[in-house]
């Protein structure tokens, strides 16, 4: 069970009893983080615990019993309007009282503990300069480990903090505070205390705190309400990497699009947004007091897939100021909707920021390449998440905090977004923003239900949105479309007809692309009909009298969410020309289509890795580039029947290299192209000379093999056994940053050696002291290709592992939630080779007991298994 879990019909209790949105909750907290205990004397533990005071003050509709949120070390005193509460009624997680009706001040003081594992206040120290670091991250139910809350989303409050720290360090929040003089700390060393004014009212997840010694960097913006402040933060020994302008420059634009497509001014009075170690998320939107992970101030070159994806980040956690701070929802039911309508509106955002910018080759934006790259990545994710037994209805059913943390994932995020673009599509774009903001308008600082914001869009673009709702937020499952049609002795469509299956047949608004060859030999579309696909059968007249093109293409530009496939000849233009469609989005279409098909035993892995290796080169969106190498690869590790494997990665291999060898010198290409064929070698010959690029021979003309390109080729040397640990040990020697450490840690765990496998497993498993990044590294690197015999033994202990998890033995109950999924997740053995062991583990798993987010690990990883076991068996057909 879920840590001090709390349940929806409780915070439904609760809420009846206190919930007063005339009257939000007061909050007044006071944290010392200077090893004091909030009264002047010194913490037995000043490096693990620091003292909280909470008062809250709160009215009550009725007479009744309820609750405090807090999960402390000890609670020191506590009080309901002056008179003493028990300390000894404190649980660990709830401090029970009773009330009367009216107002009532609660005061708890306790002693709280920093968090190794990203959840709460974390706090961590830098080994390049020993500087320290400390940030907040609440969401789902964190809160409660920093101050006394009413930890539910719909009991909203302000907030005025006072934070009493080192005098030297730099502290932000959800306001801006006043500095003023403090008494020294314990060891005589000065002290300073910051006063946050009170905020405005949001929900106790949006809370954020970053303190610490972070480096700041400063600029303003002019918004809707005026001069608005901003603020980059890091830590000092990567602030030379920081490119502050390119993260001002995209967050201002995010305004100027989103004040206007929303209609209601940023409602917040600043925006900082800090860069913190050792995080566990992509970002998180704390009301203007934004964390992002700090691997995205980039310390190498790195290819502009990766500035996108980072903008688009940025862009997310800013749309959500309006959507999820503003407006809240009641309860995480509705947990999809903030995070699938943000994932919409960044790349909405980046569409309309893309159609104002000139490339740097002169070509005007088309608006359509942040599309492309959300179908390239995102919806990629949505797709597999959705066919795993796992799925589940986008409006899912968050009967508790359980239920919610598991259900952070592709469905909650990007099938979300692509049902949201869907959506756009279904009612109109100019019709869906009036809507929203009808929306921000009328719920402004409240909170809200799914209901609600299908009542504005109703009203905007007078379509009924109730049988909507139930197809595509009720149920779960992908659809697949696939084109139906004759044609004369002349090549002349005669019938055309989209068929539909799936376990729910959804209506669908798609575009139907033909692509034809023009004379310079490009695939350029020369007909587009629009329509609504409806039932198993939907027949479309418009396109009879055209001839067949070269490529028929199903869900042009991507409108819908639904797998496609290519009729015969589509197919055969799909292997030998996808990089001669002219348009990107097509592309993006294409590639998902040829991986679907993949996956789904429909085309063998010799297919689509002659696919990648014929089109990837030229494909100028860098996301899929990226995405779609390392798909090549996963078919040839898990979906290539084991006696073709080396035939087939010895093609790969040697395709890269030709590719390598033809890139541009410097380009991003010739560096992606150059970590693909890193991961591709499996032999001496390709060791040798990936050796020789760390000793500075054979390097292709403009690579660059900076720190994070020779960590990556370290890694997969010792994947080869063709690495040592002396020289992993020296490597993170001249890498002596916190990064290093954790690149070391997985370089070790991919060794193919009994020992260093003892070990990283003994990190990743039984280290208390690990901290949640470096852990997630051990894992990732753990299960690699060709280490079968090495690996045997930890079938089993995954096992053991997944029970000490379920029942909260050898320290997993008090590990935090990410530590439990990294090893789970990553630590789950490889077993597609081998369709008996998924079997075994498969049978193991229904005769144990197992807790539901345990359950869900082991079916999704022998989901996977069983995948592959398909893929190799109907290639294998094909083969003989």
């Amino acid at each position: 069970m879920f840590a001090h879990n709390l349940t929806r019909a409780e915070a439904t209790e609760r809420s009846a009893l206190l919930r007063d949105p005339e009257h939000p909750v007061d909050y007044r907290i006071s944290l010392d983080l200077t090893g004091a205990d909030g009264a002047g004397r010194p913490l037995p533990q000043p490096e693990t615990t620091f003292a909280s005071t909470t008062a809250v003050t709160f009215r009550s509709r009725d007479a009744g019993e309820t609750h405090l949120d807090l999960i402390a070390e000890r609670v020191v005193e506590a009080s309901l309007d002056g008179e003493p509460l028990d300390p000894a009624s404190y649980d660990g997680a709830r401090l029970p009282f009773r009330v009367t009706p009216g107002e009532h001040r609660l005061v708890v003081r306790a002693v709280c503990r920093y968090s190794r594992s990203g959840q709460g206040l974390h706090r961590f120290v830098d080994p390049a300069d020993d500087r320290l670091y400390l940030y907040t991250q609440f969401e789902v139910s964190d809160a409660r480990r920093v101050f006394g809350t009413f930890e539910q989303p719909d009991l909203k409050g302000r907030y005025t903090l006072d934070v009493r720290a080192p005098a030297d360090w730099t502290v932000i929040g959800n306001t801006v505070p006043e500095q003023q003089p403090a008494d020294p700390d314990p060891q005589g060393a000065p002290t300073a205390l910051w006063r946050f004014p009170t905020s405005a009212v949001f929900s106790t997840y949006l809370v954020g705190l970053v303190a610490g010694h972070y480096a700041v960097v400063t600029d303003e913006h002019t918004t809707a309400a005026g001069r608005l402040p901003m603020s980059v933060l890091c830590r000092r020994s990567v602030l030379d990497d920081l490119d502050a302008d390119r993260v001002f420059a995209i967050t201002k634009a995010g305004f100027d699009v989103f004040e206007e497509a929303f209609g209601f001014a940023y409602p917040f009075g600043k925006y900082d947004q800090a860069f913190v170690p050792e995080y566990n998320m992509g970002a998180m939107e704390n009301v203007g007091c934004v964390t992002l992970r700090d691997d995205l101030v980039f310390r190498s070159r790195t290819t502009r897939a990766s500035y996108e994806s980072r903008d688009n980040t940025i862009l997310h956690e800013l749309a959500h100021m309006w959507f999820g701070d503003l407006v809240t929802m009641t309860w995480w039911d509705d947990l999809w909707l903030k995070e699938s309508f943000a994932e919409w509106a960044s790349h909405h955002a980046q569409s309309q920021i893309d159609a104002t910018t000139t490339s740097a080759d002169g070509r005007p934006g088309d608006g359509l390449h942040a599309w492309a790259t959300f179908a390239n990545g995102r919806k990629t994710w949505a797709y597999r998440q959705d066919q795993l037994p796992s799925t589940h209805p986008i409006a899912a059913d968050m009967v508790d905090l359980e239920a919610v943390e598991s259900n952070f994932d592709g469905i909650t995020y990007a099938k979300g977004a692509s049902v949201l673009r869907q959506l756009v599509a279904y009612v109109g774009r100019d019709e869906f923003l009036a809507g929203a903001r009808a929306y921000f308008a009328r719920h402004a600082y409240g909170n809200t239900r799914l209901d609600d914001l299908l009542a504005v869009l109703t009203e905007a673009s007078g379509r009924d949105l109730s049988g909507w709702s139930g197809q595509w937020l009720e149920t779960s499952g992908v659809n697949t479309l696939r084109p139906v049609f004759e044609t004369d002795d002349a090549g002349v469509i005669t019938r055309f007809a989209v068929e539909q299956d799936g376990a729910v047949l959804r209506d669908h608004r798609v575009a139907v692309g033909l692509y034809r060859r023009t004379a310079d030999g490009r695939l350029s579309r020369a007909e587009r009909v629009e329509i609504d696909v409806t039932g198993a059968r939907t027949e479309v007249p418009d396109l009879v009298g055209l001839a067949r093109p070269e490529l028929l293409l199903v869900n042009d530009d991507d409108l819908t969410y639904a797998k496609v496939r290519l009729d015969a000849v589509s197919t055969t233009t799909l292997t030998t020309d996808l990089h001669r469609l002219d348009s990107s989005l097509a592309r993006a279409v294409c590639w998902g289509a040829a991986w679907d098909m993949c996956r789904d035993a429909e085309l063998p892995a010799t297919d689509y890795v002659r696919i990648v290796l014929a089109g990837v080169g030229v494909e100028d969106d860098l996301t899929a580039v990226r995405a779609v190498l390392a798909q090549a690869q996963t078919a040839i590790d898990s979906y290539t029947p084991v006696a073709d494997r080396p035939g087939l990665a010895e093609e790969w291999e040697a395709g890269l290299a030709g590719l390598l060898a033809a890139a541009e010198p410097g380009s991003d290409h010739q560096l992606a192209l150059a970590r693909a064929y890193a991961s591709a070698v499996t032999g001496d010959s390709g060791a040798a000379v990936l050796s020789g690029w760390l000793a500075g021979d054979g390097v292709p003309g403009g690579l660059v093999v900076d720190t994070d390109l020779r960590w990556w080729v370290l890694i997969r040397l010792a994947r080869l056994g063709a690495a040592t640990s002396a020289q992993i040990d020296e490597e993170q020697f001249r890498d002596a940053t916190v990064t290093g450490a954790e690149l070391a840690a997985a370089a070790r765990a991919a060794l193919p050696d009994a020992g260093a496998k003892a070990a990283a497993w003994r990190a990743a498993v039984t280290d208390n002291a690990i901290s949640n990044a470096q852990q997630r590294m051990v894992c990732a690197a753990f299960w690699q290709p060709g280490q079968d015999e090495v690996l045997a033994p930890y079938r089993d202990r995954y096992r053991d592992l997944a029970l000490d998890i379920s029942r909260g033995s050898n320290g997993w109950a008090a590990k935090g939630t990410a530590l439990q999924e990294n090893a789970l997740g990553g630590l789950f053995p490889r077993l597609a080779d081998d369709p008996s062991a998924v079997e075994d583990l498969a049978a193991w798993a229904e005769r144990v007991e197992l807790t539901p987010k345990v359950r869900r690990r082991i079916v999704e990883g022998l989901d996977d298994a069983r995948r592959a076991v398909r893929a190799q068996q109907a290639a294998a057909r094909v083969g003989a």
